[in-house]
């Protein structure tokens, strides 16, 4: 019997070399913004040690076929979160607090919402949960409750400080509340809300107190400790009842990697899920992440303990340190007003025109203009009445680099006058105050994408200003469907 014939294509082509691989891999990577060298002030992480890249990698490699599921089939695992969270625990924690390990920021936050709203349910029989956060809370939070079918109450914030304000917060607290939430500090704008206060609340009412640190877990205890004054806001507050820090931010660890820690075993009991009713092997997850790598608990541990607390302690000051003099130099600039307090590594700025009133479109071209000169500063839209800004994230390799940006920031804001208002037709505004997200067919999506310049097949503009300046008009849900459009076409398969 003859064979059957070769398929005409492949799910695959033939078989190449691994220096090939790899060349096209670093022509790939080419092409993106990059990682390190301080040029990008959002996204990523960098300590700018020498080696400890190399160090993260070689551990990663020892790890990578560990499978993370099972720790009585390798205990090494046991051990490594062990002592990874114990070192968390040892900074922010409490005697008997407990916590894990996983994948970020947004899997630690799923966590703390899941384990507050089984404790309720649980505790006190809470069968409509309800999260109580701030405006600048992060959105993590609201996928969180997406997710597992809590209902969001947002409270404003202050539009002069732009912290979480502890009256509104406890105003919003009912008898539904499973979760309160605060920022050390949040994220738009890096400031520390008045996470005692909060704590207090919550408290007072028997709800638990989730302290989002993932920004400065890692880096306030250790700003502390170069004299500087840092708010209270680890599980040391009473009230507080969850905490989560990414490794991956100011531990300057790989991506992904955080720790969920609850002040006692009892709390985190209820993040944990388990079924032992099918004919498999009785499953016990203590994340949302069954098999995983053990790679990154590995290269986490490795980092943590390289660096060291005297490491992590000057690292801290370096940071702080670009920061004393970069809010000033910002603060120079004629038209350009810092938002806020920040707290020591993050930054937000908006741009003023002649009247000392916030400009979407000096802020969004300035993003260009900075960007064509080599920076990447993060543009953030305004929202309920919160102004635009450029969001900066300073660690030691963009702190080197401060002067330099502040040098182009002049020419660059320049330009940004002269480049003329950002106009969006009227009529288009009103026509999608009138749309409703859920009912719009792909065609119709498709022909608002492809007005704003993000056609599929289009790639990404040169400029992104005209696009943002669309985006920041449109309402909420409406943007929201877009941006879920548009990100689906750049995953065409």
């Amino acid at each position: 019997m003859s064979a059957e014939p070769a398929p005409s294509s492949a799910a695959l082509p033939d078989g190449r070399s691994a220096q090939e691989l790899l060349a096209e891999l670093r022509e790939l990577r080419a092409g993106d913004a990059p990682t390190r060298g301080g040029h990008t002030f959002a996204y990523v992480y960098d300590a700018g040690l020498p080696g400890l890249d190399e160090l993260a990698g070689a551990a990663y490699g020892a790890f990578a076929t560990v499978n993370g599921l099972d720790p009585t089939v390798f205990p090494s695992v046991g051990r490594l979160e062990n002592e990874v969270v114990g070192a968390v625990s040892a900074l922010l924690g409490v005697p008997g607090a407990q916590g894990t390990f996983t994948s970020g920021g947004t899997e630690s936050i799923l966590l703390a919402v899941k384990t507050a709203r089984d404790h309720a349910r649980a505790v006190r029989g809470v069968t409509r949960p309800q999260l109580v956060l701030p405006s600048t809370a992060h959105a993590a939070f609201h996928k969180a409750a997406h997710y597992l079918g809590v209902e969001t109450v947002v409270v404003p914030v202050s539009p002069e400080n732009f912290r979480a304000d502890a009256e509104a917060v406890t105003a919003a607290i009912t008898d539904r509340t499973v979760l309160v939430v605060a920022s050390a500090p949040s994220y738009a704008h890096g400031v520390m809300d008045p996470v005692p206060e909060i704590a207090a609340a919550a408290a007072e009412r028997g709800v638990l107190c989730h302290v989002d640190a993932c920004i400065g877990g890692w880096f306030l205890p250790f700003l502390r400790r170069t004299g500087r004054t840092v708010a209270a806001f680890d599980l040391s507050v009473p009230g507080v009842t969850s905490l989560s820090v990414d490794l991956h931010k100011y531990g300057y660890a790989d991506k992904g990697a955080s720790v969920i820690l609850y002040r006692d075993g009892e709390l985190r009991r209820h993040q944990y899920f388990a079924h032992a009713g099918w004919p498999g092997y009785p499953v016990v997850n203590p994340t949302m992440q069954g098999t995983k790598s053990a790679g990154l608990l590995a290269q986490a541990w490795a980092v943590l303990r390289h660096i060291g607390d005297d490491g992590y302690t000057a690292l801290a000051r370096r940071v702080a340190d670009a920061a004393d003099r970069l809010v000033p130099g910002l603060r120079a600039v004629e038209g350009i007003r810092v938002l806020g307090e920040p707290s020591g590594s993050l930054v937000a700025f908006t741009v003023t025109d002649a009247d000392g009133a916030p400009d979407l479109s000096l802020v969004l071209h300035l993003a260009d203009e900075m960007r064509e000169r080599g920076w990447y500063l993060q543009p953030q839209l305004s929202y309920d009445g919160l102004p635009p800004n450029l969001h900066l994230t300073l660690t030691p390799a963009t702190g080197d680099r401060v002067e330099a940006l502040l040098a182009d920031l002049g020419p660059a804001l320049k330009a940004a006058r002269t480049a003329g208002p950002l106009t969006v037709d009227p009529g288009l505004v009103q026509l999608a105050a009138e749309l409703d997200p859920d009912a719009l067919t792909p065609e119709e999506v498709a022909g608002v994408l492809a007005f704003a310049g993000l056609g599929e097949g289009a790639g990404l503009p040169a400029r992104m200003a005209p696009v943002l300046a669309l985006l920041d008009a449109l309402p909420g849900r409406l943007k929201e469907r877009l941006l879920t459009e548009f990100v689906g076409t750049l995953f065409r398969i």
